[in-house]
């Protein structure tokens, strides 16, 4: 009992006083994410980082993810991404929550992407943000996000993206509103095995944030991949296996002070495009 209080005055605090929330742009951390700035190695969840990463989806998708924060089980996040292939460009689903009774927060995001030709693609997501605590009050937002990745060769890759540029109000009163995120990154697929990758984060009032990660590919049914964040010297990893069209990953996440964040995700590929 007294841990949820604790926890519920933590939440409430960090929502009414900081200008951004949790949830921002992902609630998962970057191990899911970062393959948006490859040609070979992206997949459903890659959307969820950049957007226009999704012009290069070939077949219909649905991916799982779940994480445990820190090991505290009211400090679960989940995550849902879905990919739509279609003739007139492609189209995502993405849907986050996380917390526990007393204090969650919830997303919903749809997207929508399409190749500008062969060496650009865009994308564009529209988001319903809200958060719920219990005898205090519930506040919601409506905002967007905007991505772009260039393909400057086969293996080069650089992306540039945008969350809620313009800012999202929350609630009747308009006084707390969603961080501004701005993100540019580079992927380089240095083989069908090796892939590595690079990202600058600017959040609204908070420092850069410098993350990479590193992917081998071992035989054709197993990966790893390792990175880490500058801003809390965190790092994380994980290890996947495909067969036939599933792919199961374990990864965790290390805070050097909060300790460990467990996860899993599920992805399944359905038939590819015609």
């Amino acid at each position: 009992m007294r841990k949820n209080i604790l926890f519920i005055i933590v939440a409430i605090f960090s929502v009414v006083v900081s200008r951004g929330q949790s949830l921002r742009y992902s609630i998962s951390m970057p191990y899911i994410t970062m393959s948006a700035y490859s040609q070979q190695q992206n997949d459903v969840f890659s959307f969820v980082g950049n957007q226009a990463s999704l012009a290069r989806q070939k077949n219909a998708a649905i991916g799982i993810y779940g994480e445990q924060r820190f090991l505290l089980s009211e400090n679960s996040a989940y995550a849902v991404a879905a990919a739509i292939p279609t003739a007139l460009g492609n189209f995502g689903v993405k849907l986050n929550y996380a917390g526990f009774t007393n204090f969650n927060e919830n997303a919903v995001g749809l997207a929508y992407a399409r190749s500008l030709g062969k060496k650009v693609d865009i994308g564009v997501q529209f988001n319903y943000y809200g958060y719920r605590v219990p005898s205090y009050g519930n506040a919601s937002a409506i905002n967007f996000e905007i991505g772009a990745l260039l393909h400057l060769s086969d293996k080069l890759n650089a992306g540039f993206h945008t969350y809620s540029p313009v800012g999202g109000k929350l609630g009747k009163s308009g006084e707390e509103k969603l961080a501004s995120v701005y993100k540019f990154g580079m992927g380089y697929d240095a083989s069908t095995n090796f892939y590595v990758s690079a990202e600058a984060v600017k959040e609204e009032d908070k420092p850069v944030n410098v993350t990479g990660m590193v992917q081998y590919q071992f035989e054709k049914k197993f990966f790893a991949r390792l990175g880490f964040g500058s801003e809390t010297g965190s790092v994380f990893g994980g290890i996947g296996f495909s067969w036939k069209n599933l792919r199961l990953d374990i990864a965790t996440g290390y805070h050097p002070e909060l300790g460990f964040s467990p996860g899993i995700s599920l992805i399944a590929n359905f038939k590819g495009k015609k």
